[in-house]
C-alpha cells in the first residue's frame, strides 16, 4: 500500500507540474488552488486516484506549489520513477495515533494504512502535527513532525563564547579553537565492492532484474554512507553550537562549486577529471548538511549562525592581516609573507581564525575581508590600528 501510495503521489506530481509548465508558456499562472479542486473532479474519473488519502495527495500538490515559488516552474525536477524514493505526508496529526509496544516496538496507526510496527529510537517529545512515511533502500520509515514546545533561549548559556570554521576536503570542519571535525564515511572495503557492483551494473540488461538486485546492493552501500555522514554532522554541530554563543561560517556557494567541468560537447572544458575529484571530495565531506544542521541545532541554544564573504580567508593572514597569495604554502602550512610578522600556523586554522574576525570578533587589517585590499598592503598593528613605520 505505501508503494502505491507512493506511486499515486509521483503521478500527481508530474502531471500538476506538467499544467504548470504549460500555462506558464502561454504566459499564465496556476496554483494550488485550482489544481485541489481539478484533483477533486479526476477522482470521479479515475478511480485509481481514490486510493490514496485525500490530504496525502494534497500536500503533494502544497509541495509542488512551495517548490514553484522558491525554484520557478521550470526548475523543479519530474520525479522519476526509476531514480525518485517515494515519499507522502498526513498533514492531519490529530489522525495519527501513536502508541509504545516495548522498550524497541511502537506502533502508528495512518489513515487508509491502519497500524503500522515501527522500530521505537527516541521519544516523541511532542503534539504530533504530521507523520511522513519514505522508502529508503529496501526499509520504509517513518518520521514524526512534533510540537515540543521548546522556545529557543534569548542568550546562549555562555555568552560571548564565538567560532570561526572552515570546511575543507582534507578535514570536514576545523574551528578557529584548532579543533579538526572529520571521519571516513566509507570504508576500503565498501569502496572495492561499489566498484565492482558499477561494472556489473554497467554489464547488465536495462529492465532486467539482475540489474534491480545490483542497484538494491548499491543503494544499501550509499545508505549507510548517507547514514553515516548525517550523525557526523548531527555530533559536530550539536558539540559547536553548546560550547559558542556565534558561529561564523563562510557564505560558499556550494552548488557552484560542485558544478561539473565537463562543458558542452562544442567547447568542453579543461581539467575535467581534476575537477570530478574535487567536486566528489566536496560532496563526500557534507558542507552543505552541516551548514543546515548548524542552523538547526542552534534554535535550541540561542547560538547565532552568521555567514561572510569567503574571500581571501586562505590567503590572509589572522595575526596581522597581510594579504599574499603565496601565503598558503601548501594544503596544510600558512605562513605569512608580511615583512615583520612571519605568522605560522596550520592553513586551515589560520583561515577559520580569519572566518571569526570576518563576523567583528577582533577584526583584523582594513576591518573587512580585503576584496579591494591590495596584497602587498603593509601589516597593521592590531593594538595601535596603524602600520608600523
Amino acid at each position: 500500500m505505501c508503494e502505491e501510495f507512493g506511486n499515486i503521489c509521483r503521478a500527481v506530481w508530474n502531471v500538476a507540474l506538467d499544467q504548470r509548465r504549460q500555462y506558464r508558456r502561454r504566459g499564465a499562472w496556476m496554483n494550488y488552488v485550482p489544481q485541489a479542486a481539478e484533483l477533486a473532479d479526476a477522482k470521479k474519473e479515475h478511480l485509481w486516484l481514490k486510493a490514496a488519502p485525500s490530504h496525502v495527495l494534497q500536500q503533494t500538490l502544497r509541495d509542488l506549489d512551495k517548490a514553484c515559488r522558491e525554484h520557478g516552474t521550470f526548475k523543479v525536477c519530474w520525479r522519476s520513477k526509476a531514480r525518485w524514493s517515494p515519499s507522502f505526508r498526513f498533514p492531519a496529526g490529530n489522525r495519527v495515533v501513536v502508541e509504545r509496544l516495548g522498550r524497541k516496538w511502537g506502533q502508528a496507526k495512518l489513515p487508509k494504512l491502519g497500524w503500522v510496527r515501527f522500530r521505537w529510537s527516541r521519544p516523541l517529545g511532542g503534539e504530533i502535527r504530521s507523520a511522513t512515511v519514505s522508502r529508503k533502500g529496501r526499509h520504509w520509515f517513518v518520521s514524526f513532525l512534533v510540537d515540543d514546545g521548546l522556545k529557543t533561549p534569548e542568550r546562549h548559556a555562555i555568552p560571548g563564547t564565538a567560532v570561526g570554521i572552515d570546511r575543507g576536503v582534507k578535514a570536514a570542519a576545523v574551528t578557529s579553537d584548532g579543533d579538526f571535525h572529520d571521519r571516513p564515511f566509507i570504508t576500503d572495503g565498501e569502496t572495492k565492492r561499489y566498484r565492482r557492483l558499477r561494472q556489473r551494473l554497467a554489464r547488465a540488461q536495462k529492465g532486467s532484474r539482475n540489474r534491480r538486485k545490483t542497484l538494491d546492493a548499491m543503494n544499501q552501500i550509499t545508505g549507510r554512507v548517507t547514514d553515516r555522514r548525517g550523525d557526523f554532522c548531527a555530533q559536530t554541530a550539536t558539540r559547536i553550537v553548546t560550547k559558542n554563543a556565534l558561529v561564523v561560517l563562510e557564505d560558499l556557494r556550494i552548488k557552484n562549486m560542485s558544478a561539473s567541468a565537463s562543458g558542452t560537447i562544442e567547447a568542453p572544458g579543461s581539467r575535467v577529471a581534476q575537477k570530478r575529484g574535487l567536486n566528489r571530495a566536496i560532496l563526500d565531506k557534507g558542507w552543505h548538511r552541516l551548514e543546515l544542521t548548524l542552523t538547526s541545532a542552534a534554535r535550541y541554544t540561542g547560538t547565532r549562525v552568521v555567514k561572510v564573504n569567503p574571500a581571501y580567508t586562505s590567503q590572509r593572514c589572522s595575526a596581522c592581516g597581510f594579504v599574499a597569495e603565496n601565503n598558503r604554502e601548501s594544503q596544510a602550512v600558512f605562513r605569512c609573507k608580511a615583512a615583520g610578522c612571519g605568522h605560522t600556523a596550520h592553513a586551515d586554522v589560520n583561515a577559520a581564525i580569519t572566518i571569526k574576525h570576518a563576523a567583528g570578533q577582533a577584526v583584523s587589517a582594513c576591518g573587512d575581508l580585503g576584496i579591494s585590499q591590495s596584497a602587498k598592503q603593509e601589516p597593521v598593528s592590531r593594538a595601535t590600528g596603524r602600520t608600523p613605520s
